[in-house]
Protein backbone atom coordinates (compact mmCIF):
# COMPACT_ATOMS: atom_id res chain seq x y z
CA UNK A 1 0.00 0.00 0.00
CA UNK A 2 1.09 3.56 -0.57
CA UNK A 3 0.26 7.23 -0.48
CA UNK A 4 0.06 8.31 -4.11
CA UNK A 5 0.68 11.95 -4.98
CA UNK A 6 -0.72 12.62 -8.45
CA UNK A 7 1.62 15.05 -10.20
CA UNK A 8 0.90 17.25 -13.21
CA UNK A 9 3.26 19.42 -15.25
CA UNK A 10 2.26 22.52 -13.27
CA UNK A 11 3.22 20.73 -10.05
CA UNK A 12 6.69 19.88 -11.34
CA UNK A 13 7.29 23.57 -12.02
CA UNK A 14 6.38 24.47 -8.44
CA UNK A 15 8.50 21.96 -6.50
CA UNK A 16 10.68 23.82 -4.00
CA UNK A 17 12.81 23.35 -0.89
CA UNK A 18 12.49 25.18 2.41
CA UNK A 19 13.72 25.08 6.00
CA UNK A 20 11.41 25.38 8.99
CA UNK A 21 12.58 26.17 12.54
CA UNK A 22 9.00 25.50 13.66
CA UNK A 23 8.93 22.01 12.18
CA UNK A 24 12.28 21.14 13.76
CA UNK A 25 11.00 22.33 17.15
CA UNK A 26 7.83 20.25 17.09
CA UNK A 27 9.69 17.23 15.71
CA UNK A 28 12.30 17.58 18.49
CA UNK A 29 9.52 17.52 21.09
CA UNK A 30 8.23 14.31 19.55
CA UNK A 31 11.73 12.86 19.73
CA UNK A 32 11.73 13.34 23.51
CA UNK A 33 9.01 10.68 23.86
CA UNK A 34 9.72 8.34 20.94
CA UNK A 35 12.67 5.92 21.35
CA UNK A 36 12.49 5.04 17.64
CA UNK A 37 13.70 8.54 16.76
CA UNK A 38 16.45 8.78 19.35
CA UNK A 39 19.29 6.62 18.02
CA UNK A 40 21.21 9.49 16.40
CA UNK A 41 20.19 12.10 18.97
CA UNK A 42 21.40 10.57 22.25
CA UNK A 43 24.27 13.11 22.73
CA UNK A 44 21.77 15.94 22.23
CA UNK A 45 19.32 14.36 24.67
CA UNK A 46 21.97 13.89 27.35
CA UNK A 47 22.98 17.54 27.16
CA UNK A 48 19.48 18.92 27.59
CA UNK A 49 18.85 20.82 30.77
CA UNK A 50 15.48 20.05 32.40
CA UNK A 51 13.88 23.44 31.81
CA UNK A 52 10.40 22.04 31.15
CA UNK A 53 8.75 19.16 32.98
CA UNK A 54 6.20 16.62 31.77
CA UNK A 55 3.26 18.55 33.19
CA UNK A 56 4.22 21.71 31.29
CA UNK A 57 4.70 19.76 28.04
CA UNK A 58 1.48 17.78 28.46
CA UNK A 59 -0.79 19.88 26.16
CA UNK A 60 1.68 19.61 23.28
CA UNK A 61 2.64 15.98 23.87
CA UNK A 62 -1.04 15.01 23.89
CA UNK A 63 -1.31 16.33 20.35
CA UNK A 64 1.77 14.42 19.14
CA UNK A 65 0.65 10.77 19.32
CA UNK A 66 3.03 8.04 18.19
CA UNK A 67 0.27 6.74 15.91
CA UNK A 68 -2.57 8.79 14.59
CA UNK A 69 -3.25 12.28 13.32
CA UNK A 70 -1.21 15.30 14.42
CA UNK A 71 -2.86 18.72 13.95
CA UNK A 72 -1.38 20.35 10.85
CA UNK A 73 -1.95 23.85 12.20
CA UNK A 74 0.98 23.25 14.57
CA UNK A 75 3.40 23.24 11.62
CA UNK A 76 2.04 25.19 8.62
CA UNK A 77 4.32 24.82 5.57
CA UNK A 78 6.76 27.75 5.36
CA UNK A 79 5.99 30.34 2.71
CA UNK A 80 9.64 31.06 1.86
CA UNK A 81 12.94 29.17 1.70
CA UNK A 82 13.83 30.03 5.32
CA UNK A 83 11.37 31.43 7.83
CA UNK A 84 12.11 32.95 11.21
CA UNK A 85 10.61 31.16 14.19
CA UNK A 86 8.54 34.18 15.28
CA UNK A 87 7.07 34.54 11.78
CA UNK A 88 6.06 30.88 11.81
CA UNK A 89 4.58 31.14 15.30
CA UNK A 90 2.58 34.18 14.16
CA UNK A 91 1.04 32.04 11.41
CA UNK A 92 0.12 29.38 13.97
CA UNK A 93 -1.46 32.03 16.20
CA UNK A 94 -3.54 33.27 13.25
CA UNK A 95 -5.18 29.88 12.64
CA UNK A 96 -9.00 30.30 12.60
CA UNK A 97 -10.62 28.95 15.76
CA UNK A 98 -12.98 26.71 13.77
CA UNK A 99 -9.99 25.10 12.06
CA UNK A 100 -8.22 24.61 15.39
CA UNK A 101 -11.31 22.92 16.84
CA UNK A 102 -11.68 20.58 13.86
CA UNK A 103 -8.06 19.44 13.95
CA UNK A 104 -8.00 19.10 17.75
CA UNK A 105 -11.11 16.92 17.63
CA UNK A 106 -9.65 14.73 14.88
CA UNK A 107 -6.39 14.31 16.80
CA UNK A 108 -8.03 13.55 20.14
CA UNK A 109 -11.01 11.47 19.00
CA UNK A 110 -10.25 10.41 15.42
CA UNK A 111 -10.18 6.76 14.32
CA UNK A 112 -6.47 6.95 13.47
CA UNK A 113 -5.49 7.24 17.13
CA UNK A 114 -4.86 3.87 18.79
CA UNK A 115 -4.66 5.15 22.37
CA UNK A 116 -7.10 7.96 23.20
CA UNK A 117 -6.01 10.58 25.74
CA UNK A 118 -7.67 10.79 29.15
CA UNK A 119 -11.15 12.32 28.72
CA UNK A 120 -10.41 15.18 31.10
CA UNK A 121 -7.33 16.17 29.06
CA UNK A 122 -9.24 16.08 25.77
CA UNK A 123 -12.16 18.03 27.24
CA UNK A 124 -9.83 20.71 28.56
CA UNK A 125 -8.12 21.19 25.20
CA UNK A 126 -11.42 21.33 23.32
CA UNK A 127 -13.30 23.51 25.80
CA UNK A 128 -11.71 26.74 24.57
CA UNK A 129 -9.78 26.30 21.26
CA UNK A 130 -8.63 29.93 21.26
CA UNK A 131 -7.08 29.57 24.71
CA UNK A 132 -5.55 26.22 23.74
CA UNK A 133 -4.01 27.78 20.63
CA UNK A 134 -2.43 30.60 22.63
CA UNK A 135 -1.11 28.10 25.17
CA UNK A 136 0.41 25.96 22.40
CA UNK A 137 2.14 28.94 20.77
CA UNK A 138 3.69 29.92 24.10
CA UNK A 139 4.78 26.34 24.75
CA UNK A 140 6.31 25.85 21.29
CA UNK A 141 8.26 29.09 21.71
CA UNK A 142 9.63 27.80 25.03
CA UNK A 143 10.57 24.49 23.37
CA UNK A 144 12.38 26.38 20.59
CA UNK A 145 14.47 28.24 23.15
CA UNK A 146 15.15 25.03 25.07
CA UNK A 147 15.64 22.40 22.38
CA UNK A 148 16.60 24.08 19.11
CA UNK A 149 17.87 27.65 19.43
CA UNK A 150 21.21 26.74 21.09
CA UNK A 151 21.94 24.27 18.25
CA UNK A 152 20.20 26.05 15.36
CA UNK A 153 23.44 27.04 13.59
CA UNK A 154 24.59 23.42 13.62
CA UNK A 155 21.18 22.16 12.53
CA UNK A 156 20.87 24.73 9.77
CA UNK A 157 24.30 23.76 8.40
CA UNK A 158 23.07 20.17 8.16
CA UNK A 159 19.81 21.14 6.44
CA UNK A 160 21.52 23.58 4.06
CA UNK A 161 24.03 20.90 3.09
CA UNK A 162 21.20 18.46 2.36
CA UNK A 163 19.49 20.94 0.04
CA UNK A 164 22.83 21.50 -1.71
CA UNK A 165 23.17 17.76 -2.33
CA UNK A 166 19.59 17.50 -3.61
CA UNK A 167 20.16 20.45 -5.92
CA UNK A 168 23.25 18.71 -7.29
CA UNK A 169 21.22 15.53 -7.84
CA UNK A 170 18.61 17.55 -9.69
CA UNK A 171 21.28 19.07 -11.93
CA UNK A 172 23.00 15.76 -12.68
CA UNK A 173 20.08 13.30 -12.80
CA UNK A 174 16.89 15.29 -13.09
CA UNK A 175 13.81 15.42 -10.88
CA UNK A 176 13.34 11.64 -10.98
CA UNK A 177 16.71 10.96 -9.36
CA UNK A 178 16.34 13.72 -6.79
CA UNK A 179 12.87 12.65 -5.62
CA UNK A 180 13.57 8.92 -5.47
CA UNK A 181 16.78 9.43 -3.47
CA UNK A 182 15.01 11.41 -0.74
CA UNK A 183 13.96 8.20 1.04
CA UNK A 184 13.90 4.44 0.30
CA UNK A 185 10.09 4.37 0.48
CA UNK A 186 9.66 6.78 -2.46
CA UNK A 187 9.22 5.58 -6.04
CA UNK A 188 8.26 7.49 -9.15
CA UNK A 189 5.74 6.04 -11.59
CA UNK A 190 5.93 7.30 -15.14
CA UNK A 191 2.18 7.85 -15.31
CA UNK A 192 2.59 10.89 -13.07
CA UNK A 193 2.39 9.54 -9.54
CA UNK A 194 4.83 9.70 -6.67
CA UNK A 195 4.38 6.56 -4.53
CA UNK A 196 5.31 6.60 -0.85
CA UNK A 197 5.09 3.27 0.97
CA UNK A 198 2.61 3.50 3.85
CA UNK A 199 0.38 1.22 5.94
CA UNK A 200 -2.69 2.64 4.17
CA UNK A 201 -3.77 3.41 0.62
CA UNK A 202 -4.72 6.92 -0.48
CA UNK A 203 -4.50 9.13 -3.58
CA UNK A 204 -4.04 12.90 -3.52
CA UNK A 205 -3.80 15.12 -6.61
CA UNK A 206 -1.46 18.06 -6.09
CA UNK A 207 -3.80 20.21 -8.21
CA UNK A 208 -1.09 22.55 -9.46
CA UNK A 209 0.11 23.53 -5.98
CA UNK A 210 3.47 21.83 -6.41
CA UNK A 211 5.31 19.93 -3.70
CA UNK A 212 7.23 21.49 -0.83
CA UNK A 213 10.30 19.48 0.18
CA UNK A 214 11.41 19.96 3.78
CA UNK A 215 14.60 18.28 5.09
CA UNK A 216 14.55 17.56 8.82
CA UNK A 217 17.03 16.30 11.39
CA UNK A 218 14.36 15.00 13.76
CA UNK A 219 11.93 13.24 11.43
CA UNK A 220 14.38 10.30 11.00
CA UNK A 221 13.75 7.43 10.34
CA UNK A 222 10.24 8.26 9.21
CA UNK A 223 8.87 10.26 6.32
CA UNK A 224 5.94 12.64 6.79
CA UNK A 225 3.47 13.71 4.12
CA UNK A 226 1.07 16.63 4.58
CA UNK A 227 -1.73 16.78 2.00
CA UNK A 228 -4.71 18.11 3.95
CA UNK A 229 -6.27 21.40 2.81
CA UNK A 230 -5.60 24.29 3.12
CA UNK A 231 -1.87 23.54 3.39
CA UNK A 232 0.47 23.20 0.42
CA UNK A 233 1.33 19.50 -0.11
CA UNK A 234 4.56 18.92 1.81
CA UNK A 235 7.03 16.06 2.06
CA UNK A 236 9.26 16.07 5.16
CA UNK A 237 12.21 13.73 4.81
CA UNK A 238 15.34 12.86 6.88
CA UNK A 239 18.31 15.09 6.07
CA UNK A 240 21.56 13.44 4.96
CA UNK A 241 24.32 13.22 7.55
CA UNK A 242 22.11 13.15 10.65
CA UNK A 243 24.27 10.31 12.00
CA UNK A 244 27.20 12.73 12.33
CA UNK A 245 25.19 15.68 13.61
CA UNK A 246 26.09 15.47 17.31
CA UNK A 247 29.51 13.86 16.96
CA UNK A 248 32.20 15.94 18.65
CA UNK A 249 34.68 15.18 15.88
CA UNK A 250 32.71 14.33 12.74
CA UNK A 251 35.73 14.57 10.42
CA UNK A 252 38.71 12.19 10.70
CA UNK A 253 42.18 13.79 10.74
CA UNK A 254 43.75 14.32 7.35
CA UNK A 255 46.25 11.62 6.33
CA UNK A 256 49.81 12.67 7.13
CA UNK A 257 50.87 12.01 3.56
CA UNK A 258 48.28 14.49 2.35
CA UNK A 259 49.39 17.05 4.95
CA UNK A 260 52.96 16.79 3.68
CA UNK A 261 51.76 17.13 0.08
CA UNK A 262 49.49 20.18 0.31
CA UNK A 263 49.95 21.50 3.86
CA UNK A 264 48.23 20.76 7.15
CA UNK A 265 45.48 23.40 7.00
CA UNK A 266 44.70 22.84 3.34
CA UNK A 267 44.50 19.09 3.95
CA UNK A 268 42.16 19.74 6.87
CA UNK A 269 39.91 21.84 4.64
CA UNK A 270 39.83 19.18 1.94
CA UNK A 271 39.04 16.25 4.26
CA UNK A 272 36.31 18.29 5.99
CA UNK A 273 34.33 18.41 2.75
CA UNK A 274 32.50 15.14 3.39
CA UNK A 275 29.38 16.83 1.98
CA UNK A 276 28.79 20.07 0.04
CA UNK A 277 29.66 22.90 2.42
CA UNK A 278 29.73 26.68 2.27
CA UNK A 279 32.78 28.78 3.14
CA UNK A 280 31.16 30.19 6.29
CA UNK A 281 30.19 26.73 7.56
CA UNK A 282 33.69 25.37 6.93
CA UNK A 283 35.22 28.33 8.73
CA UNK A 284 32.94 27.82 11.72
CA UNK A 285 33.57 24.05 11.87
CA UNK A 286 37.35 24.40 11.58
CA UNK A 287 37.80 27.46 13.77
CA UNK A 288 39.35 29.45 10.91
CA UNK A 289 38.51 32.84 9.42
CA UNK A 290 36.29 32.84 6.29
CA UNK A 291 39.06 34.65 4.40
CA UNK A 292 41.58 31.90 5.23
CA UNK A 293 39.18 29.14 4.22
CA UNK A 294 38.27 30.98 1.00
CA UNK A 295 41.95 31.27 0.07
CA UNK A 296 42.58 27.56 0.64
CA UNK A 297 39.43 26.60 -1.29
CA UNK A 298 40.55 28.70 -4.25
CA UNK A 299 43.91 26.89 -4.29
CA UNK A 300 42.26 23.47 -3.99
CA UNK A 301 39.88 24.36 -6.82
CA UNK A 302 42.76 25.49 -9.06
CA UNK A 303 44.40 22.13 -8.39
CA UNK A 304 41.25 20.25 -9.41
CA UNK A 305 40.60 18.89 -5.92
CA UNK A 306 37.31 20.67 -5.22
CA UNK A 307 34.44 22.00 -7.30
CA UNK A 308 32.04 24.81 -6.54
CA UNK A 309 28.43 25.57 -7.44
CA UNK A 310 25.78 28.00 -6.36
CA UNK A 311 22.38 27.30 -4.79
CA UNK A 312 20.46 30.55 -4.45
CA UNK A 313 22.82 33.04 -2.82
CA UNK A 314 25.09 30.42 -1.29
CA UNK A 315 28.19 28.91 -2.91
CA UNK A 316 28.97 25.32 -1.94
CA UNK A 317 32.21 23.38 -2.29
CA UNK A 318 32.55 19.63 -2.72
CA UNK A 319 35.55 17.37 -3.38
CA UNK A 320 36.14 16.12 -6.89
CA UNK A 321 36.88 12.44 -7.50
CA UNK A 322 40.58 13.24 -7.26
CA UNK A 323 40.08 15.22 -4.05
CA UNK A 324 38.12 12.36 -2.51
CA UNK A 325 40.81 9.84 -3.46
CA UNK A 326 43.58 11.98 -1.98
CA UNK A 327 41.62 12.53 1.23
CA UNK A 328 41.21 8.83 1.96
CA UNK A 329 43.53 7.30 4.54
CA UNK A 330 44.25 3.67 3.57
CA UNK A 331 45.39 2.90 7.11
CA UNK A 332 42.15 3.82 8.83
CA UNK A 333 38.49 3.15 8.17
CA UNK A 334 35.82 5.76 8.74
CA UNK A 335 32.82 5.04 10.93
CA UNK A 336 29.97 7.40 10.12
CA UNK A 337 27.22 5.70 12.12
CA UNK A 338 25.60 7.65 14.88
CA UNK A 339 24.82 6.32 18.35
CA UNK A 340 26.12 3.12 19.89
CA UNK A 341 24.00 0.00 19.69
CA UNK A 342 24.26 -0.49 23.45
CA UNK A 343 22.99 3.02 24.28
CA UNK A 344 19.75 2.80 26.21
CA UNK A 345 16.86 4.96 24.95
CA UNK A 346 15.97 8.11 26.81
CA UNK A 347 12.22 8.48 27.16
CA UNK A 348 10.09 11.31 28.45
CA UNK A 349 6.65 9.79 28.82
CA UNK A 350 3.76 11.76 27.35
Amino acid sequence: MAVQLLVETADLLKCRFALSPLWETVAAVRTLTDPRRQAYHLPWLRNLRPQLDEKQLSPLLTLLPHTGYTPDFLTPPPTGPLSEIEDELARVADTPTTHVREELDRCLHGPERNTPPPPEVADRLLADPARTLAQLVTLIRACWNWLIAPQWTQLRDLLDADIAVRSRQLTEGGLHRMLTELHPTITWHELGALHIAAPHQTRHPLNGQGLLLLPSAFVWPALTVVVEAPWQPTLIYPARGVGDLWQSSPHPPAPRSLQRLIGRTRAKVLTSLSKPTSTSTLARNLGLSPATVSEHLATLRDAGLVSRYRVGRTVYYAPTALGTALGQDPAHGTDTAGGRADDAPIVLKP
